[in-house]
């Protein structure tokens, strides 16, 4: 490895491929871009494994694009060489007095190493990094994290470790339970991991060296000087998906070591989520900001792609003002913050800003719509006789409809569903979708994260894990145990409590609400779309798909489901209806 090379450009002094070294003798390399002024400055610290020479336009180039053509800001003001996928820009942060560290993760990028994601060494790794930082010249003795998903998720763990000098976390669209929020959604496996690690990771990992890219900025190998034959970058990783498919169920250490203990996380916290973000992040941020033990955190929730709005005037305000106080000391009004800023949803991609005190917010009105058979409605009104319907799983399922509304709603919050079923089969697996039509039929999707046409919210549940943990369910939000199967006996009937992840929306006069109950995956009607850095086409659901015959072999998961209700079965979805203030 070469030696440090530091210079200063674009107004700052940048330290190339700083040696960081572990406890294990491990040595990671990071990119420190700082003041040129000598002085002590707070630190961002980012630890990921993208590669901290890859540019984002080159190695997210649909992404970039989709950005600067719809977010100009994002790209303003900046010569937007130093932007890199889900950090921040250095360039936006350096002039007001902030040292920006880019960590290169263990395995991936200019760090040498075996590459396991999220694992226990990861989360060492990630908390001395915080305290070399700490202990620089350069540095104030604060530092804080800040970045987007890997780079988000990642900061529930290390600040569980509780670092001395950690000061301060932004959790930008950032997962918290690798198992509930990540890989196996109410237990069904996603394959997003699978095709992440071959279209994300292995392309970055260390040691392709010539077969990798080259920094644009510096002329440097992304992936260290180092080029490894194949059969050695695969003996220097684990394999993601084969630690997904082997292990089921939650109560193990792979899982454990992989989901941040909240109750000792206990710094400030600004926890930023996307109400589009279903599959991925937005259950860690609502889950991080009600069960973190941290007295001063705040839950911010927009809309848009899963990348833009950090970058944003709006995202880069709010997350300055949030660090200006708790990393400078600046008394800048951040105290007096309201608890939870809600961009809420409009159709035609409108949000509108406002502020409340609370999650889930206290002046909910909890309605529970029953399914009603005959009609295939959602009523107010209780199912007076015993009736069943049943779907093919691989079909379209079967959709309950409100009538059009008599006026504007909201619906804002988590939703729960309960159900009674029973299986031609030995399992199976439920999912559940919360849809919105206008007065012609026509269906209202949203940007989501990632896809373009995402429905209003998704829920999923494993029939054979359905029992829950009765000290963390609430009403509106049932938390299964997911530690052990309980298999059905075909034709026998179960009662299930399906979770909804949170959702907003206003939902217009005339305007209809929907819940179908299917066997897979949400489609979109129209016409697929594409991202560079996914494998699959954009349907609805975007990568976050349980498609994978390993975990869902058709012998068990592609029987007929029959839905039962009535008196003694009273199936309903509980919906959060907020009246305006």
């Amino acid at each position: 490895m070469s030696e440090i090379k530091s210079e200063v450009r674009d107004g700052m002094r940048i330290d190339w491929d700083v040696p960081i070294r572990m406890d294990d003798g491990n040595v990671l390399r990071a990119d420190v871009y700082r003041p040129v002024a000598e002085g002590k400055y707070p630190a961002l610290v980012s630890y990921g494994p993208y590669g901290k020479g890859l540019a984002f336009q080159e190695g997210y180039k649909t992404a970039w694009e989709i950005m600067v053509k719809e977010n100009p800001d994002a790209v303003a003001g900046t010569t937007n060489q130093y932007q890199n996928w889900e950090v921040v820009d250095p360039e936006k942060w350096v002039p007001d007095g902030y040292v920006c560290v880019r960590v290169d993760s263990r395995g991936a990028g200019r760090s040498p190493g075996f590459l396991d994601h999220n694992n226990a060494r990861e989360n060492k790794d990630f908390h001395d990094c915080v305290e070399w930082a700490a202990a620089q010249p350069w540095c104030s003795g604060k530092v804080g994290l800040n970045g987007i998903s890997y780079y988000a998720s990642s900061q529930w763990r290390c600040a569980a470790l509780q670092p001395p000098h950690l000061a301060a976390i932004c959790v930008w669209e950032g997962w918290a339970d690798y198992y509930r929020d990540s890989v196996r959604h109410g237990g069904i496996a996603c394959t997003f991991r699978k095709h992440w690690q071959d279209m994300q990771v292995k392309t970055v990992q260390h040691g392709r060296g010539t077969h990798g890219p080259k920094s644009r900025v510096t002329g440097e190998l992304v992936c260290g000087p180092e080029t490894l034959t194949d059969a050695e970058l695969v003996k220097n990783r684990t394999d993601m998906w084969a630690g997904v498919l082997g292990n089921s169920l939650a109560n193990n250490d792979y899982y454990r070591h992989r989901t941040a203990d909240l109750s000792k996380v206990i710094v400030p916290v600004l926890s930023a989520g996307n109400w589009g973000g279903q599959g991925l992040h937005p259950r860690g941020n609502f889950e991080g900001y009600s069960r973190a033990a941290s007295k001063q955190k705040w839950l911010e929730v927009h809309g848009g792609s899963h990348w833009a709005p950090f970058y944003t005037d709006y995202g880069v305000r709010l997350q300055k003002k949030f660090f200006d106080f708790f990393l400078k000391g600046k008394q800048n009004g951040w105290d007096k913050q309201p608890r939870v800023t809600l961009q809420v949803r409009h159709p035609g991609e409108k949000f509108v800003e406002r502020h409340e005190s609370e999650w889930p917010l206290a002046r909910t009105h909890w309605t529970k719509l029953y399914l009603d058979p005959d009609s295939t409605r959602l009523s107010p009104d209780k199912i007076k006789s015993n009736k069943s319907n049943t779907y093919d799983v691989f079909g379209e399922g079967i959709t309950f409809s409100m009538p059009p509304l008599e006026k504007e709603t909201e619906i804002t919050g988590p939703i729960a569903l309960k159900l009674w079923v029973s299986s031609s089969t030995a399992d199976a697996d439920i999912f559940a979708v919360l849809r919105v039509f206008d007065p012609a039929g026509k269906e209202l999707v949203f940007q989501g994260a990632l896809d373009p046409h995402t429905p209003i919210a998704q829920g999923w549940l494993r029939a054979s894990q359905r029992k829950l943990d009765p000290k963390l369910s609430l009403p509106h939000r049932p938390y299964h145990t997911h530690d052990e199967k309980q298999p059905l006996k075909p034709g026998e009937i179960y009662e299930l409590d399906v979770e909804i992840w949170p959702t907003c929306i206003v939902v217009p006069k005339g305007w209809r609400v929907a819940l179908t109950i299917r066997g897979r995956d949400y489609e979109w009607e129209g016409e697929a779309t594409h991202l560079s850095n996914m494998k699959n086409p954009m349907r609805g659901c975007g990568p976050f798909l349980h498609d994978d015959e390993t975990d869902r072999p058709p012998a068990v998961f592609g029987g007929k489901v029959t839905l039962h209700m009535g008196p003694e079965r009273p199936a309903h979805v509980l919906l959060p209806v907020i009246p305006s203030k």
